[in-house]
């Protein structure tokens, strides 16, 4: 019996000697990573303002074959949240508490485990760098309570060590899933209407074909500015003409232009000009996305006009607008481009 007893102080020793070591860990943490990702912070500020979407890069969901996900009416901005249920990850909610547009989120996770409930802060920030790129920043932080830190002590790594690689991953899985949500684009032959034309700044020039976007991106700017200049009434968004449109050699003669609302007079050593388009029936394609795809929308606005036995007139030249402005909304995905190719 002595050494029954013995045993069992020793144990007691033990496990009071245990808690006091674990009572004297630290168990407050904060991790953080952070990720150049090539896309605008609006775009990714949006993406993960919005919990739906992250049952598409979620780290977490690639290791749990049994989580249930569960989204309320709010899913994104301040007081949105989505929860989840898993027998092999636990159960646990996820609640924005604060947002500011374009530059940070703060959100509060709460944990349920075999070890208790577990509440933790976490955050977003967004910074622009080099143009259109953003610096993406993950972080959480907290304090451990007794059970969760007797629990880490057992273990080989951290927390902290646990939680770091799983931001890793979910940022290089929030890379791929933003860049190939850039990438969606949609067409549609909208068939036969009439364009109002009306009078037009313009900036001509020629270029190789290849050479179109990058002239157009001096062009543009040049006659935007001399419109306001003058304090010229705009009339609509930019467009470009395709005086002559020559494939085979690669190169093309076209206007770079912005609508207003009457003749002007330019001087004779102007480089910016007047015109006027005419009212003309157009088959008209339009692009949403990436102007990359725009040489497939005009193909669909032939391909409707030789599907439809119409005739492209060939003495009015064609040409294209750009219904959004990259410079408010920098996801190219939402870009629109309307197509207009004049029919005799």
């Amino acid at each position: 019996m002595k050494i029954v007893k013995y045993l069992f102080f020793l144990l007691l020793l033990v496990v009071i000697g245990g808690a006091v070591y674990v009572a004297t860990i630290d168990g407050e943490f904060q991790v953080e990573e952070s990720r150049v990702i090539d896309a605008p912070d609006e775009l990714l500020f949006n993406t993960i303002n919005e919990y739906k979407t992250w049952e598409k890069w979620g780290p977490w969901m690639d290791e749990s074959d049994d989580m249930i996900l569960e989204y309320p009416e709010k899913t994104s901005g301040k007081g949105a949240s989505y929860s989840w249920k898993s027998e092999t990850q636990g159960d646990g909610k996820m609640e924005t508490q604060k947002i500011s547009p374009f530059s940070s989120i703060d959100q509060h996770l709460t944990f349920i485990s075999p070890m208790g409930e577990s509440t933790n802060d976490v955050y977003w920030q967004f910074e622009k760098i080099e143009g259109k790129k953003t610096k993406v920043t993950w972080g959480i932080k907290g304090k451990q309570g007794f059970m969760e830190k007797a629990f880490w002590a057992t273990q080989d790594s951290s927390l902290s060590q646990t939680i770091r690689p799983m931001y890793q991953k979910g940022l290089e899985k929030l890379d791929t899933y933003t860049k190939e949500k850039m990438k969606e684009y949609s067409i549609s032959a909208d068939g036969v209407t009439e364009h109002e034309g009306g009078f037009y700044m313009y900036n001509a020039a020629t270029s190789s074909i290849a050479g179109i976007s990058q002239k157009m991106a001096q062009m543009l700017p040049a006659v935007s500015t001399y419109i306001k200049q003058n304090n010229l009434p705009q009339t609509g968004m930019p467009f470009t003409i395709y005086n002559e449109y020559n494939e085979e050699q690669g190169t093309a003669i076209f206007s770079a232009a912005i609508p207003v609302r009457e003749k002007v007079v330019t001087p004779k050593d102007s480089n910016i000009l007047c015109d006027f388009l005419p009212k003309q029936k157009v088959v008209k394609t339009t692009l949403k996305g990436n102007y990359t795809n725009l040489k497939e929308a005009w193909e669909a606005g032939y391909k409707y006009i030789a599907e439809n036995n119409l005739e492209a007139d060939a003495a009015s030249p064609a040409f294209e607008v750009y219904k959004t402005d990259p410079g408010l909304q920098p996801n190219p995905a939402e870009w629109i481009t309307e197509v207009y190719i004049p029919i005799k």
